[in-house]
């Protein structure tokens, strides 16, 4: 399990670099930074489905795909929370959104491993 989650981390930071190089390629190509990041973010979780799917949980199952946005809402929502959370206490959102990093790659990381890529 240790050395998943280490994948899991791993991985991680190779799909952020893959959807923030989406996102700056699509604002020097002159999209709109609202259909950049929308694109951005459409075609990240593709490729996260299919990077933590192969290269973390071993699965090649695309039918765990709806599974996986589940689990993406979820953990967007526990993280804009959070973030509102500790901004009332006056931390700013850049370092609320530091301090729910961990917390957030942990539910992602549970979460993925019990619901969509569960080998059952």
């Amino acid at each position: 399990m240790q050395n998943q989650f280490l994948r899991f981390l791993a991985v991680g930071v190779l799909n952020t670099a893959f959807g923030y190089g989406l996102f700056a390629i699509f604002l020097a190509i002159n999209l709109h930074y609202s259909l950049a990041l929308a694109l951005a973010t459409v075609l990240g979780v593709l490729f996260n489905f299919k990077t933590f799917g192969t290269l973390v949980f071993r699965s090649h199952d695309n039918k765990r795909i709806f599974r996986f946005i589940l689990v993406y809402v979820v953990v967007y929502s526990i993280n804009v929370a959070g973030i509102a959370l500790l901004a009332r206490i006056q931390i700013s959102p850049f370092w609320g959104g530091a301090v729910m990093l961990l917390p957030c790659a942990l539910l992602a990381f549970v979460l993925q491993k019990k619901f969509v890529f569960n080998h059952e």
